[in-house]
């Protein structure tokens, strides 16, 4: 379907924005003040008073916030009927996307659909580089490589190892249970992180039985071995895919035809050039001393610095890059993000727009602290944005705290107004504790000092309905517990402490 006459439906403080981004459409105004307040036989009605007519209009879009299903509205009129989006603003994007053909639904909102099909692109991406041909035919160049089942390089996504820091002390079942976590969260490689300073050779035995219980689990990956400790390298050389880290330190006592990480340093000698082309020169002096010695497959990094340094080891990448424009690389991220007190998502997007710039192929990450929660996430999300030329308007992005466009949501205020004042209220004999934990919001009603009944979920209605189930509070009382509730399912939604009666989130201070 590619419609012409187009008639915008909106309601009166809509109406200028809808003119304004509904360029080349006919616009309904509804004698409503906000166009949510529609319904879509409201409209219909509305429509038919008017005299609007099939033989004016191809189609009709409604605006993405009615409830109901815009099939009303066509059976009433016999005009096609769709949902556009919830922001006027997105009206351009829609009507470009409807006029390429793009399929609009009756119940679902433009934008929604636009993430679902994006996402769905992502897939179809993944799936081909996922083809036995694609993969046999991408493994002959020279800038793609095997590590274990899985190809990485030019011709695939950027793929993320989630690693597992100091291995050793978590045990076999905490490793287990943290790599899980990093591949459902969207890791493609598991890094066994081994503790600096110690050698650990029984751990190392331990990693087919890792690497099985995460098949058992539905996760056939690579597994990658991080460690500076020669012994350890040399032991895990049977069992392990990818080895991280060799240096000029170990290079000669480590040969194999695995692939291997080579970083421009000499940890024996406490050596690591830190100008850029010192380094970029360090380290394809030490690549080509490696494949005289035997090694089949490098992997060079050339470590990503944290701020201050961040600068200049980005400037290495590049001299090493323009250098050598076939190597496959691997640049640490997670090292900038837990070293800067940051949201995380940004920093992540930001990185990974650069690694895909750089075409680094590999990017390493962890979540040792809490505020680095979710970085393998992140870097997933922002490595399928980068699939696109332009990580913008993609239907779905990488945006937490902040928005990308802002509500124009308003209302006319009553004849009356009051200003709100909090009024001393006797306490109740029965009052409520609210944490979070395992995914969900748990609330202990309390009568004195003893917990008189356990209340969980993850939906604060179904809680607060439970709740006045349950007990007789008061409406204040009621309004609390509902302001606290939603409070702690925010908190759950950003992997953030809860404390109640706490703000979550602090003010920027901005001076006098």
């Amino acid at each position: 379907m590619h419609p012409e006459r187009i008639l915008l439906v909106t309601g009166r403080l809509a109406e200028p924005l809808v003119r304004k981004y509904g360029k080349g459409c006919d616009v309904f105004v509804a004698p409503v003040s906000v166009a949510a307040f529609l319904t879509p036989e409201l409209i219909a009605r509305y429509l038919k008073k008017a005299g609007i007519r099939s033989e004016d209009h191809d189609l009709i879009l409604i605006p993405g916030l009615v409830r109901g299903s815009a099939q009303i509205i066509e059976d009433e009129l016999g005009i096609p009927a769709f949902k556009g989006p919830r922001n006027a603003m997105d009206l351009p994007q829609t009507l470009k996307a409807l006029r390429e053909g793009f399929k609009l639904s009756k119940e679902l909102p433009a934008d929604d659909l636009f993430s679902i099909d994006a996402l769905k692109k992502v897939e179809d991406i993944r799936n081909k580089t996922r083809n036995r041909t694609y993969i046999e035919k991408a493994l002959k160049k020279p800038w793609n490589v095997l590590i274990g089942n899985l190809p990485a390089g030019r011709d695939f996504p950027a793929r993320i190892l989630g690693e597992v820091v100091d291995a050793p002390k978590l045990g076999v079942e905490r490793t287990v249970e943290k790599a899980l976590y990093y591949l459902r969260e969207g890791a493609d490689i598991i890094d066994v992180g081994m503790v600096a300073g110690e050698t650990n050779p029984d751990f190392i035995e331990e990693i087919p039985e890792i690497r099985e219980r995460l098949k058992e689990n539905g996760f056939d990956v690579p597994v990658s071995f991080d460690s500076l400790n020669t012994a350890e390298i040399e032991k895990a050389l049977d069992y392990a895919d990818l080895f991280l880290s060799v240096d000029e330190g170990n290079l000669e006592e480590l040969v194999t035809e695995k692939p291997v990480v080579l970083i421009p340093t000499n940890q024996k000698k406490g050596l690591f050039p830190t100008k850029p082309g010192e380094r970029v020169n360090f380290l394809d002096r030490l690549k080509e001393k490696a494949f005289d010695l035997g090694y089949k497959t490098i992997i060079p990094d050339l470590i990503l610095e944290h701020v201050p340094h961040l600068a200049r080891s980005i400037t290495a990448f590049q001299l090493y890059r323009e250098r050598n424009p076939d190597d496959v690389l691997l640049a640490g991220v997670g090292n900038v993000v837990e070293l800067y007190d940051a949201d995380s998502a940004g920093m992540n997007a930001l990185l990974a727009g650069i690694a895909k710039e750089l075409s680094i192929n590999l990017l390493l990450t962890t979540e040792v602290s809490i505020k680095a929660r979710g970085s393998v996430r992140e870097l997933r999300r922002a490595v399928d944005m980068n699939l696109f030329e332009m990580p913008k308007d993609l239907g779905f992005d990488l945006l937490i705290l902040k928005e990308k466009r802002a509500s124009e949501w308003r209302f006319e205020p009553a004849e009356k107004v009051v200003e709100a004042e909090e009024k001393q209220v006797e306490l109740e004999p029965v009052y409520f504790r609210i944490w979070v934990e395992d995914g969900k919001i748990w609330v202990n009603a309390h009568r004195g000092t003893e917990a008189v009944l356990t209340i969980t979920g993850d939906e604060p209605n179904a809680i607060i309905d439970t709740i006045l189930e349950h007990f007789d509070i008061s409406p204040r009382h009621a309004f609390y517990l509902g302001r606290e509730l939603e409070r702690a399912k925010t908190a759950l939604k950003l992997r953030r402490s809860y404390v109640q009666e706490v703000e979550l989130f602090g003010e920027f201070y901005t001076g006098d």
